[in-house]
């Protein structure tokens, strides 16, 4: 049973801690009831005026959301106005105000915009290629899951939106450069690359020059059409058609579509 109070009374620490459910010692810049002043009864005899923060002001501010949840909301905002203005007409005073924050919040996570833009790209990564994969899985099927032939529609043109932003915007802000070319040491076909090489040294592969340059030859089959095509609005038929291109893409790297052997 709840004690009721008459409205205006000055409360307890028990009875404030029943009432809300929150320990005002907890309450930041709080150190005890009486160095933040009295806490008053709500006009209904039961409810409480304010938060333990608003009798707290003076003591220390509020404490905001962890820097990871803030990058988090940063970032998928971001992606959002990039994509729907554009990397030129987003302003980082709409990418504040869409996250809720401040601009100076904005620049001490991120300290400008073209690395704000790479962050965005770089945190895309996954949409692409998926790793790690199961060993024992047949080359063919191994490929299929690493250039995820099962995503979903969404998801997909998620990721081609972005590819297509991509590759719109950097031509014309040669400042995005330095942010947004990789080394092949970062570059995100290197865990594919790296996959190939341990595919050839278990005798399951054959490596025709580099692991990289093959990587990359292997993307451009399976992403070039699905990218290129993206900017004519192309969307595929139905998952199953874009699922069809991935076997086939794959199917022709691995095998080719000669049915005479071919002298190398």
């Amino acid at each position: 049973m709840i004690d009721v109070y008459e409205p205006g009374a000055a409360l307890p620490l028990e009875a404030f801690t029943v009432l809300t459910g929150t320990d005002i010692k907890g309450a930041s810049g709080c150190q005890a009831v009486n160095g933040c002043g009295p806490l008053l009864c709500g006009a209904n005899g039961t409810g409480i005026m304010g938060t333990p923060d608003d009798y707290c002001k003076g003591r220390g501010r509020p404490k905001g959301l962890c820097d990871d949840t803030q990058r988090h909301t940063i970032l998928a905002q971001s992606r959002r106005l990039f994509v729907q203005r554009g990397y030129g007409a987003t302003k980082t005073e709409d990418i504040a105000a869409a996250c809720k924050i401040s601009k100076q919040t904005l620049y001490r996570l991120f300290p400008s915009k073209p690395a704000l833009f790479a962050a965005v790209v770089e945190a895309a990564r996954p949409q692409w290629l998926e790793f790690p994969v199961p060993e024992e899985l047949p080359l063919q099927q191994a490929l299929e899951r690493i250039f995820r032939i099962d995503i979903s529609d969404d998801e997909d043109r998620d990721r081609l939106d972005l590819a297509r932003l991509r590759l719109s915007e950097c031509p014309n802000h040669p400042e995005l450069h330095q942010f947004i070319t990789e080394s092949e040491t970062n570059h995100p076909l290197t865990p594919l690359a790296c996959w190939m090489t341990r595919q050839a040294a278990l005798g399951r592969l054959r490596l025709v020059g580099d692991a990289f340059s093959l990587a990359r030859m292997l993307a451009d089959m399976v992403f070039g059409a699905l990218v290129m095509n993206s900017f004519n609005d192309f969307r595929w038929p139905s998952g199953e058609a874009r699922q069809i291109h991935i076997r086939n893409a794959i199917s022709v790297f691995l095998c080719g579509v000669s049915s005479v052997p071919q002298t190398p």
